[in-house]
């Protein structure tokens, strides 16, 4: 009896866990998904087509260092499909597509192995991305001549990788205490 009372203890603190952290998630791709409207809306001309702050990357990074890879992984990945349906096309969801897959997949690996601060992996984060887009473009438009966008691209990778980079590590820094808060 004793063990069948503890198991439901388990079982009901398992769920509201669960529920908290579908909440919690849910709350995430929301605001990654409000964050890419304002981008759309903030005209940014540099004379390179696609460069942006990336403000949708502050909420991906808030999500793998409070959660993890996968959840990151899941979020960036409902918020290109979001995204492009909503203010893309098909060929802005590939670019963010390549960008975001391979930008995320470095992102995981530094913050894996601890190689960088949060801003470092951030900023690679942001450099990758653009790598990333140039690299699908370089598919889609079956020419190598947009590799000489990747400079540009890579300054402003480093850039905005920095800006989302110290933002993140403060959100980060101050989630994490207030999720530890409430635990106690």
């Amino acid at each position: 009896m004793q063990k069948q009372i503890k198991y439901k203890l388990y079982i009901m603190e398992l769920e509201k866990s669960m529920t908290k952290r579908t909440a919690y998630m849910g709350m995430l791709t929301a605001l990654a998904f409000v964050f890419s409207y304002i981008e759309s809306l903030l005209p940014i001309h540099l004379g390179v087509p696609g460069i942006k702050l990336g403000l949708a990357n502050l909420v991906v990074m808030v999500a793998l260092y409070t959660m993890s890879g996968k959840a990151a992984f899941t979020l960036s990945l409902v918020r290109i499909i979001l995204t492009g349906f909503t203010f893309g096309s098909l060929s802005t969801m590939i670019y963010s597509f390549a960008g975001g897959m391979l930008s995320l997949g470095i992102m995981v690996l530094l913050k894996r192995y601890k190689l960088f601060s949060v801003t470092g992996v951030s900023v690679l984060g942001g450099v990758f991305h653009n790598f990333g887009q140039i690299i699908a473009a370089v598919f889609v438009a079956e020419t190598a001549s947009l590799l000489y966008y990747l400079p540009v691209l890579i300054l402003s990778g480093t850039a905005a990788g920095t800006f989302i980079g110290i933002l993140s590590s403060i959100l980060i820094r101050h989630l994490t205490n207030l999720l530890n808060e409430k635990q106690n």
